[in-house]
């Protein structure tokens, strides 16, 4: 299974919108500029995700879009596959009669234990948890030494009290 951009966007969306719920709707192009996206291309996103009745629109001058159930309520296993369809990493594993050998067939039962595990891990990840763990990436490190309220996202570590040495994301 590969996610495509389209599932990697609407799940970053929709953690914008769980970190930003509380200032009422969320409006795409403000939206689009802090994760870097096109509004058109959320704009797509969105269609999607207010099908599968994750989000509801908002009109008028502060509109935009709300989520439609609590964080916690939310699982990344239904973004996903609100953009995505199936996550099985081949069809036979949802649709066993496409293929007169599904019956024999022993890597099927690899597929669908590959299928059972995805799925099982993305419908038990809810929103409130990447919220909880977008706040942890970015907590201070108060307990290294040498360190004076940067975050995670700073990219420096403490090596002694007195020496810092830049780390390049890759």
């Amino acid at each position: 299974m590969k996610l495509s951009t389209r599932g990697r966007y609407a799940s970053r969306a929709m953690l914008d919108m769980a970190l930003n719920m509380d200032k009422g709707a969320v409006s795409l192009k403000e939206m689009a500029k802090r994760q870097d996206i096109s509004t058109k291309y959320l704009e797509q996103i969105f269609i999607p995700l207010k099908a599968a009745g994750l989000v509801r629109s908002v009109r008028g001058p502060r509109g935009g879009y709300t989520l439609a159930r609590k964080p916690s309520e939310i699982t990344l296993g239904e973004i996903i596959r609100s953009l995505e369809g199936s996550i099985a990493p081949v069809e036979c594993v949802d649709n066993p009669d496409i293929c007169k050998r599904s019956p024999d067939c022993v890597t099927i039962e690899i597929w669908r234990e590959i299928n059972d595990t995805v799925t099982n891990i993305l419908n038990n990840i809810h929103l409130d948890e990447l919220v909880l763990r977008h706040h942890n990436k970015l907590k201070p490190l108060i307990d290294l030494p040498g360190t004076k309220g940067e975050t995670k996202d700073s990219c420096y570590t403490a090596l002694r009290p007195t020496s810092r040495k830049k780390i390049t994301k890759i």
